[in-house]
């Protein structure tokens, strides 16, 4: 399959014609009118430090249906306990870059370059991207970020520094779209942690169908605002 080189245009091309791996096109910009486009499509922006902006659309597409998450006992009886304070935007601009840092930390690769982190903050102000925070004594232990379009939620990235803090995030905030009729949360690509807790793969074409019925636009991106808040799950 050919990647496309993208210009000044708005446009992407069919997302159905993304490569093997996923890649679709190279090129474009950051801006949020693109990256709206692209999350209505099914396409999202990833590449790393030097390299020009890539967009994909892997197949299959790793997603967590919310009312489908799974909760081990283990984690269940933390929840229970209380011992995270789960809230959402709160603190969005440190959890991005904690993303960032602790992917740096542990000798990872990030894709959270400072363009990047400066997009998705700016998604942040527009009431678009979102995250969700897990404290501890005070201190931030984790949490997740993501975009909000419709019915879907398009999560981007996770961290901890106290263990299960991220898998608090996740199963907090997934119970709290269900309860909000939140259709799908995207994962984009598997891992087994996010399969651990209910994630599946579907083919991209049935993603991509699924986000055509859920029923966002780029005049109405957002029917649902989180604010700064303690879940109630």
């Amino acid at each position: 399959m050919p990647v496309f080189r993208l210009t000044e245009d708005l446009g992407f091309p069919d997302p159905q014609l993304a490569s093997d791996e996923g890649l679709l096109a190279i090129g474009g910009d950051l801006s949020p009118e693109r990256l709206l486009l692209a999350y209505l499509i099914g396409v999202f922006p990833w590449y790393g430090e030097g390299e020009p902006i890539l967009w994909w659309s892997p197949d299959p597409r790793c997603v967590l249906f919310p009312s489908e998450v799974k909760v081990s006992r283990r984690l269940e009886r933390t929840l229970r306990q209380g011992r995270f304070r789960v809230t959402c935007n709160a603190a969005f601009d440190r959890v991005i870059k904690a993303c960032a840092d602790v992917r740096a930390a542990n000798g990872e690769e990030t894709w959270l370059v400072p363009e990047m982190q400066a997009a998705y903050t700016r998604l942040h102000e527009l009431g678009l991207a979102h995250s969700v925070e897990a404290w501890c004594d005070g201190r931030l232990a984790g949490g997740l970020y993501g975009v909000a379009f419709g019915r879907f939620f398009f999560g981007e990235s996770m961290f901890h520094y106290e263990t299960d803090a991220s898998k608090v995030c996740l199963a907090s905030f997934a119970r709290y779209l269900a309860a909000r009729d939140f259709l799908l949360f995207d994962c984009q690509v598997t891992n087994p942690h996010l399969l651990r807790m209910g994630a599946r793969n579907i083919p991209r074409a049935e993603f991509l169908m699924r986000l055509r019925d859920g029923g966002a636009t780029l005049e109405r991106p957002v029917e649902r605002v989180f604010l700064p808040e303690v879940l109630s799950v």
